[in-house]
């Protein structure tokens, strides 16, 4: 319990810091306690945010929502269909394409992200909304995962059933094997929001034109000029602790999903 209480410390205090900061003006962040409130000036401060630019922060977190929300439901999509062709059909070459799968989950993103612009520069996609969407549909973990979730949970017994009442290899793997499946689904769909939203090294690769950055690119571009515009320095605060809301958000929706999906498993 007292590591437990350490770390939960570890990881609460910059939250609580990012909050208290968040609601104050520019001459109590450096004069005040850091860790607590003095004037309550965060409706002011979000406003001011808002406005800002001609209220750009905005359109950047709608351009995250954009490449998070399409990104993790089709990237979910695909690893699970892969991840069930994995573990329930036989084919010749299935166990050396999943060791190819398993080789993905060991490259990291960042080792990826010069080829990817090399690619995309060959088609023109570059500083486009294509070329941080579309590699983010690409999950080799939601593979990997999905495989060995589908081949413990689904079993052959139940999909020869659905064969047999006349039900197709498609209709079987969306009406039953993503029921049995959802509990997988839910956590590969939290690491992909987390992974595009957090993304921030391929953006900085591949884009160039504000318009479409997403809010991680967005707030790092404002940080490198704070030196020259101090009043950057709250809108970074405030428009950072706007960014994490939306994963708490998806975090206090899916919970109940993977609850259950987990506890139905231990029943069954």
């Amino acid at each position: 319990m007292l590591v437990m209480g350490v770390f939960t410390l570890y990881f609460l205090v910059p939250i609580w810091w990012l909050i208290v900061s968040a609601t104050k003006d520019r001459g109590q962040f450096t004069s005040t306690n850091p860790l607590w409130f003095a004037d309550m000036n965060l409706v002011e401060n979000v406003s001011a945010l808002l406005r800002y630019d001609g209220g750009i922060f905005a359109r950047w977190i709608g351009n995250s929502l954009a490449y998070t929300a399409g990104g993790a439901l089709l990237g979910t999509v695909l690893a699970s269909m892969c991840g069930y062709a994995l573990a329930k059909y036989r084919f010749r070459g299935r166990d050396t394409l999943f060791n190819v799968v398993l080789g993905g989950v060991l490259v990291p993103a960042t080792a990826l992200a010069l080829p990817l612009f090399l690619i995309f520069s060959q088609v023109n996609l570059t500083n486009t909304f294509w070329a941080v969407f579309l590699p983010s549909l690409v999950s080799p973990f939601g593979v990997y995962l999905t495989r060995i979730y589908a081949a413990a949970s689904v079993p052959d017994e139940l999909l020869e059933a659905a064969r047999l009442d006349g039900s197709g290899e498609v209709r079987t793997f969306f009406t039953v094997s993503v029921r049995l499946m959802f509990p997988a689904l839910v956590t590969v769909f939290l690491f992909q929001f987390v992974a595009i939203w957090n993304n921030f090294f391929l953006p900085l690769i591949m884009l160039r034109d504000e318009a479409v950055f997403p809010v991680t690119l967005g707030l790092y571009s404002w940080n490198t000029q704070v030196n020259q515009i101090p009043e950057l320095r709250g809108h970074v605060l405030v428009g950072a602790l706007l960014a994490i809301i939306p994963l708490i958000v998806v975090f206090l929706l899916l919970q109940r999903f993977w609850r259950n999906g987990l506890g139905a498993g231990s029943v069954k």
